[in-house]
């Protein structure tokens, strides 16, 4: 494989395994708050073992974000450094103050957190995970404004061969982050009610605490299916807008070739990208005109039409990303959110009305076996998210091919790349290995880390 190929390919196995920790971690803080402030409430302790026991899961899932985050940067210089000459005064910024105003504030008070217990008065004690939340939010804020301005890019101006930025205000309220922001924020949501509702599963299971994890599994499907709603109408408002910024990449998630008014939403298709056209398919009439335009009727232009323009405007190319795997990364992703919400109605149903309890095990090990879920649509939410906008590094203005270091050979790369994926499945082993220790713990002994 050539060099953009295989920097391609090391990127995309970073980023894959760093976005397994983000929305978990997201979705953890606000849950440990939420579960600290209502033991805060009603001294119940049944909330502070479940805070603690998830406490303990989200400090793993920081401690692996923070890793594999700081591997990512090394890229930009090693294999991106032309993306990095051509974005540094933009990318930089948000960069920087991520780990200013971000990254200190959640690593200094989950240290109060941790080791604040017993030492400091409930309320600070409280506080202080409020604050790790809100700096964790805050963390994937900043680096969804760097990426957004390379979905869509605002408040620059091209000056010697390089993007300046000439507006912040512009750059942070650039209409695609709020999108993605509140898509990030709310799958991070569901990953952490669905781990919550897992383990306490597992527990029910092995009949350990019954009454802490009858609450554990209630709560976490509460705070899954609140997450599973939100997701679903932050995708549909940000799918909205990703229609009128990024055409081509809804029509590829759609395997729209040909303009279409009303246009149909595909359940199913065979794909034939030399011919440019599908075969087989099922289809849903006048669904993606009423998903984007909120109305049966509304054009929706075809990739050939877009292909057109975008050669008019950019030059002779390939502008059409792949089609194939994004129109099934979109499918599994909608089936994945649709399993997980039937799988928690189900459990509140179970719950609110007394038929769960460690007898139901048929269910308790589908609801673990649902932990993989919400992984498998993040990571193919990803993938659209990123994999639509090729062949663009940064839409409209520079391509991957001009992206990549120019000095680097492809053994370089190898050797690279092999080396992270090994360091990374050690680490994996290792992150699961103490996760699932924790798990197994019994969560009223002890009181630290």
């Amino acid at each position: 494989m050539d060099v953009i190929t295989l920097s391609r390919l090391q990127f995309a196995i970073t980023t894959i395994y760093h976005f397994l920790f983000i929305p978990l971690s997201l979705g953890l803080s606000v849950l440990v708050a939420i579960l600290s402030t209502i033991y805060l409430k009603n001294g119940n302790i049944v909330y502070k073992q479940l805070a603690k026991l998830f406490g303990k899961l989200f400090t793993i899932s920081f401690a692996m974000g923070v890793v594999t985050g700081i591997v990512q940067e090394f890229h930009f210089g090693m294999n991106w450094s032309e993306y990095s000459r051509f974005m540094g005064d933009i990318f930089g910024a948000p960069l920087a103050l991520e780990a200013l105003t971000a990254f200190f504030l959640e690593s200094v008070f989950l240290g109060v957190w941790i080791f604040g217990e017993n030492r400091l008065p409930k309320k600070v004690h409280c506080l202080s995970i409020w604050l790790v939340a809100f700096g964790s939010n805050l963390s994937s804020f900043w680096i969804l404004v760097a990426n957004s301005f390379m979905q869509h890019p605002v408040g620059f101006a091209l000056n010697n061969g390089r993007a300046e930025m000439t507006d912040f205000f512009a750059l942070i309220t650039n209409p695609y982050v709020f999108g993605q922001f509140a898509h990030v924020m709310t799958s991070g949501i569901v990953t952490a009610g669905i781990l919550v509702v897992a383990v306490s599963a597992y527990k029910l299971l092995r009949g350990e605490n019954i009454g802490i994890f009858k609450t554990g599994i209630r709560a976490g499907a509460i705070y899954a299916a609140i997450g599973l709603f939100a997701v679903m109408g932050s995708g549909h408002l940000h799918t909205q807008y990703v229609g009128s910024a990024q055409p081509m990449k809804l029509s590829s998630m759609e395997a729209l070739w040909e303009d279409a008014d009303p246009a149909p939403f595909t359940l199913y298709a065979t794909i034939d990208t030399q011919k440019e056209e599908n075969e087989n398919t099922i289809e849903v009439p006048y669904a993606l005109s009423f998903m984007l335009y909120n109305s049966p009727n509304g054009e929706v232009k075809g990739i050939k039409t877009l292909q057109k323009e975008d050669q008019k405007k950019y030059g002779y190319d390939n502008y059409i990303p792949n089609v194939p795997l994004l129109f099934w990364s979109f499918r599994i992703m909608l089936a994945c959110g649709g399993i997980m919400l039937l799988m928690m109605l189900v459990t509140l149903y179970m719950s609110f009305t007394n038929r769960l309890s460690e007898y139901n095990t048929t269910w308790l090990r589908l609801l673990m076996l649902g932990v993989f879920l919400p992984f498998i649509s993040n990571t193919v939410g990803w993938y659209i998210a990123e994999g639509g906008r090729q062949p663009w590094m940064v839409t409209g203005l520079q391509k991957v091919a001009d992206a990549v270091s120019q000095n680097i050979t492809s053994t370089e790369v190898w050797i690279s790349l092999i080396g992270f994926t090994v360091v990374y499945a050690l680490l994996a082993i290792a992150a699961l290995f103490v996760a699932a220790k924790v798990v197994r713990q019994d969560v009223t002994e002890g009181s630290g880390l």
